[in-house]
C-alpha cells in the first residue's frame, strides 16, 4: 500500500448528503492527536469544528467513536462524516406547509410533494423543503433566532419532481448513525414508478455504473463496464402490465443522483414522462392521431416522471428498533395509472 493517504469521497455522483473521508493511515505515522492530524488533513477545517464532529460521533477510528486526544497510529483507518450543505446561517426559514408522516427527538419523516427541491443550491436559495423545516423547528423552538438554526440533518434526497418519503436527523449523533446505515447499503428504499414498455421477466437486477455524462453535464447515464461514475445497483419487479407501459417497483442498493431513471432508460424502459431522459415521447405504441391523443392526455394527467418513493425503512439511531413507513401514490400517478388499466383491458377506449 502507498504511504499516501487514500481519501474517498462517496458523495460524487450520489443522493446521499454527506461525505464519507476514508484516511487509512499508512505505516511510519507518528503518535499525533487526531484533532491535529486532523486539521492538516482536511482543507478549510478549523480545530473547533473538528472537535465538534469528534463529540458528535461523526469522526470514528476503526469503525469506532474516539475522544479528540486520541492519538493517530499507524494502520488506523479514520472515518470523517461531513455534510456539504449551506450552513444553516444561509437557510432562510419559509412558512411552507409540510406533510410530516412521523417525528420524534430524533428523526422527522416527510412526504414531499412533486416539483419541490429539497434543499438550498443554485439558482434554488428559497421555496424547498428545508427552508420550510428551518421554519417549523423555529415554531418548536422560538430560541433558534437568537442561537441560530441548526445544521439540518439531510443525509438523502430525492429529485425535485419525484414524490414520496425522505427522512431527516435532528440531532448530529441521529445524522452519523444514518449516514452510516445509507453507506453501509442497509436502509430499506422502495419505489414506484410507470416506465415505458413492456418486460419479458417478471423481476431482474440492473448493475451499472452511474455518473454525469461526458458532455452533457446536466444528465447522468450508465456505465456498464465501470469507467466512470459510481457503483449502482437496482432491483426491479413487475406489478401490473398495461401493453404499452409497465408499473415496477424499483428497490435501490445504493443511492446515486437519478438512478432509477438513467438504469431503466439503459434497459430500454424510460420513466413515463421523464422529460430528461426520453420518456416524454411515444416510445412504445404506433403512432396514430388517436393514440398519440391519449398519450397526450395521460402526459397533461402527471406532468412529470412517474416515480414514487413509496417505502423507507431503517433502524432508529436511539432505540435501534426497525422502522418501516409507507405513503400511498400520489393522485397524478394514481390517476394516470388507472387511464392505462383501463386503455389496456379496452383499447378502443382511448379517450
Amino acid at each position: 500500500m502507498s504511504n499516501e493517504i487514500a481519501v474517498e469521497d462517496d458523495l460524487q455522483e450520489s443522493e446521499e448528503l454527506y461525505e464519507r473521508l476514508v484516511i487509512d493511515i499508512p505505516k511510519g505515522q507518528e503518535a499525533l492527536r487526531i484533532d491535529k492530524f486532523l486539521m492538516h488533513r482536511i482543507e478549510g477545517a478549523t480545530r473547533n469544528k473538528i472537535q465538534q464532529g469528534i463529540d458528535n460521533e461523526m469522526v470514528l477510528v476503526n469503525d469506532k467513536p474516539v475522544k479528540a486526544n486520541y492519538k493517530v497510529r499507524p494502520y488506523d483507518k479514520i472515518v470523517v462524516f461531513d455534510n456539504r450543505h449551506p450552513d444553516s446561517n444561509d437557510i432562510i426559514p419559509e412558512n411552507i406547509p409540510l406533510n410530516i408522516v412521523f417525528e420524534d427527538d430524533d428523526v422527522l419523516l416527510i412526504n414531499k410533494p412533486a416539483g419541490m427541491v429539497v434543499h438550498p443550491g443554485s439558482g434554488n436559495p428559497s421555496g424547498t423543503l428545508i427552508n420550510g423545516v428551518a421554519f417549523y423547528l423555529k415554531q418548536q423552538n422560538p430560541e433558534l433566532e437568537e442561537n441560530g438554526l441548526p445544521r439540518f440533518g439531510m443525509v438523502h434526497r430525492i429529485d425535485k419532481n419525484t414524490t414520496g418519503l425522505l427522512v431527516l436527523a435532528k440531532t448530529p449523533k441521529a445524522m452519523t448513525d444514518l449516514a452510516k446505515q445509507f453507506f453501509n447499503h442497509t436502509v430499506h428504499r422502495r419505489y414506484i414508478a410507470l416506465v415505458w414498455g413492456d418486460f419479458e421477466e417478471n423481476e431482474g437486477t440492473i448493475r451499472g455504473h452511474v455518473g454525469r455524462h461526458q458532455r452533457f453535464r446536466k444528465l447522468f447515464t450508465t456505465y456498464p463496464e465501470g469507467e466512470h461514475g459510481k457503483e449502482a445497483v437496482t432491483h426491479y419487479k413487475v406489478l401490473e402490465r398495461f401493453n404499452y407501459v409497465t408499473l415496477v417497483e424499483c428497490r435501490l442498493e445504493t443511492g446515486r443522483t437519478h438512478q432509477i431513471r438513467v438504469h431503466m432508460q439503459s434497459i430500454g424502459h424510460p420513466l413515463f414522462n421523464d422529460d430528461f431522459y426520453g420518456g416524454d415521447k411515444i416510445v412504445k405504441g404506433t403512432i396514430f392521431s388517436k393514440y398519440k391523443q391519449f398519450v397526450d392526455n395521460c402526459f397533461a394527467l402527471c406532468q412529470r416522471q412517474a416515480l414514487h418513493a413509496k417505502e423507507l425503512g431503517f433502524i432508529h439511531p436511539t432505540s435501534k428498533q426497525p422502522m418501516l413507513f409507507e405513503s400511498y401514490l400520489p393522485d397524478d400517478m394514481l390517476a394516470v395509472i388507472e387511464k392505462w388499466r383501463k386503455y389496456s383491458e379496452n383499447k378502443n377506449d382511448i379517450s
